[in-house]
């Protein structure tokens, strides 16, 4: 299939060195914005040369309809006469949770799927090198003159990017009210999953709750996603914003696949405590966590699926023989290790359409589980657990589940928390690990500028707000 009007894509690549993506991004303000990193590796995106976009009724074949649109994009780019390859090109942006959501409400701005081609991206890591992309789609007769121009642009921005390192600091204090879900119907929908699970309708089931923060002022995402980043350097924290005022932010401790050259790679995670005050009470909290038999059950679950998901199209599959514990900034998983080698021609959306929802984040049987929550969750996921990323015309990529989640919709923000339910799970400790869960997000909007003050009447979380 040609591309759309017969034009091509065309990119220009600069050195960017010590720019940063705060001030890349604020820049961006008003337009559809993004950042993906993780430590010291990071890539933020501004504007939109493409997007590429599946709806509910592409059902499971919303994967493979990206997938196909995304290199038809791709395919025979405009490239500079000295050039001697392709430059990279990446899809940025996410998937919804269930096959069949509908883009409304809070989630009006994200459909089943959703990827930009960007106009600009700025990429970089902790050594201070970062590069600076300008992409346009162009006549073919027009190429070498777009090139030109692009490059042109890209110098003038980088000079204007440079002169704007300094950091900036958040609004005035805004006053917001907390909303919480209410404790006592959620910790029965905790028994409801406990009487599926023994009467063997499930073995696992991932019940969420949400939490809504409604500010009396703007709060700027790209301070959220910034704290975020700043307190959660071990998770892989992301802004996506498609359309101006509705974002979704996140810092998810795992990952669903990662791919580069043929080679897979994704943790599976379940499992939590606490972290502790002090190294002393951290070290004795991790040893309880890696001695609790409830919890190895959950992630061996987690594990055992993906692992046999994956045989199905990969090999040499390698795991670690035993969990080991991921300490964040508030909490603790058990968390292990899974690579194998993928045969040339699957691409990180392949292992993605196999792989999610995994069950450390729906639960196990997948339809069973999938079935109950849709009973038992009285609000949209959304893309929240969703596989959230970027993947490229080759088909690596990597994608985590959006989890510490919020999405800003209208000036308001709902975050969303969940806790995997088990045998031996015990209400009022998985509404505590939800608790601990909201923790990244709200602090995030408190060092944004957010006051906050829980509201003394919970809400009972109905409303498909």
């Amino acid at each position: 299939m040609p591309h759309p009007g017969g034009l091509r894509l065309a990119t220009v690549t600069i050195p960017a060195p010590d720019l940063r993506p705060e001030p890349f991004l604020r820049r961006a303000a008003g337009g559809p914005r993004g950042l993906w990193a993780k430590g010291d590796r990071w890539v933020a995106h501004a504007g939109i040369v493409a997007e590429v976009r599946a709806g509910s009724d592409a059902g499971l074949d919303r994967f493979a309809s990206v997938e196909r649109e995304a290199a038809r994009l791709a395919r025979d780019p405009a490239l500079a006469s000295e050039a001697s390859r392709a430059p990279r090109v990446r899809f940025y942006g996410g998937f919804s949770f269930r096959d069949d959501h509908l883009a409304e409400r809070v989630w009006s701005a994200f459909p089943a799927a959703l990827f930009h081609l960007p106009h600009l991206e700025l990429e970089g890591d902790g050594s201070g090198d970062a590069w600076l992309r300008a992409r346009a789609l162009v006549a073919p007769d027009r190429a070498e003159a777009t090139l030109v121009g692009l490059r042109r642009m890209a110098e003038a921005l980088r000079a204007e990017l440079a002169t704007a390192m300094a950091p900036t600091s958040p609004g005035a204090d805004v006053r917001g009210v907390v909303r919480v879900t209410d404790r006592r119907r959620w910790e029965q929908a905790v028994e409801d999953s406990l009487d599926a699970i023994r009467g063997g309708r499930v073995s696992k089931v991932v019940l969420a709750r949400t939490l809504d923060v409604e500010t009396a002022g703007p709060i700027d995402p790209v301070d959220v996603v910034s704290s975020l980043w700043l307190a959660n350097r071990g998770s892989h924290v992301f802004l996506f914003e498609p359309a101006p005022g509705s974002a979704i932010v996140g810092a998810a401790p795992e990952t669903v696949a990662t791919l580069r050259s043929g080679v897979f790679h994704a943790t599976a995670v379940a499992g939590s405590i606490r972290r502790g005050d002090t190294p002393r009470e951290q070290a004795e909290l991790a040893a309880r966590l890696l001695a609790s038999t409830k919890d190895r059950v959950e992630q061996q679950i987690a594990l055992d699926d993906m692992v046999t998901r994956l045989e199905t199209v990969a090999h040499q599959i390698r795991s670690d023989p035993q969990p080991h514990v991921l300490t964040l900034a508030r909490i603790q998983h058990l968390e292990t290790e899974i690579r194998a080698s993928v045969p040339s021609g699957t691409g990180v959306l392949d292992l993605l359409r196999l792989l999610h929802p995994t069950p450390a984040v729906c639960g196990l049987p997948r339809d069973a589980a999938l079935a109950f929550l849709e009973e038992e969750e009285s609000f949209s996921r959304g893309w929240y657990a969703g596989p959230v990323g970027w993947f490229d015309a080759e088909g690596n990529g990597i994608f985590a589940p959006a989890l510490r989640t919020a999405v800003l919709h209208d000036g308001a923000w709902r975050l969303f928390a969940g806790a995997g339910i088990v045998e031996g799970s015990v209400p009022a400790l998985e509404w505590e690990e939800t608790r601990i869960k909201f923790t990244a997000v709200l602090e995030a909007l408190e060092e944004s500028g957010a006051v906050l003050d829980p509201e003394t009447a919970p809400v009972s979380g109905t409303a498909r707000r």
